[in-house]
């Protein structure tokens, strides 16, 4: 499956999850929902999942990513009406984080 491909089906089943649940939950009841609808797309996903951290070879923390999709891609979710700066992970983590699961 092409990134592109893979990109619109996560965000299709999110978009179902919405449009299901609508806003106001709690963040794991969406988490949830998410890997429900994941997985109904044939989609391998793990919730909760623990990511170490290294730096220079040596373990310096722990991530637990809300969800890793084929273990592939990251899925943060946001559990709030709008989103502000403070939500987004900086690009730098970002891509950090894509190295180690790419």
């Amino acid at each position: 499956m092409r990134h592109k491909e893979f990109a619109e089906k996560i965000i299709g089943c999110a978009y179902r999850v919405y449009n299901k649940m609508g806003y106001g939950f709690l963040e794991s009841v969406y988490e949830k929902c998410l890997v429900l609808e994941l997985r109904k797309a044939g989609l391998r996903a793990e919730s909760q999942h623990p990511i170490r951290v290294s730096y220079d070879g040596e373990v310096v923390g722990d991530f637990v990513a809300d969800i890793v999709v084929e273990d592939t891609v990251i899925v943060e979710l946001q559990s709030v009406r709008r989103l502000v700066s403070a939500h987004e992970i900086p690009r730098e983590t970002r891509g950090q984080l894509c190295r180690r699961y790419g």
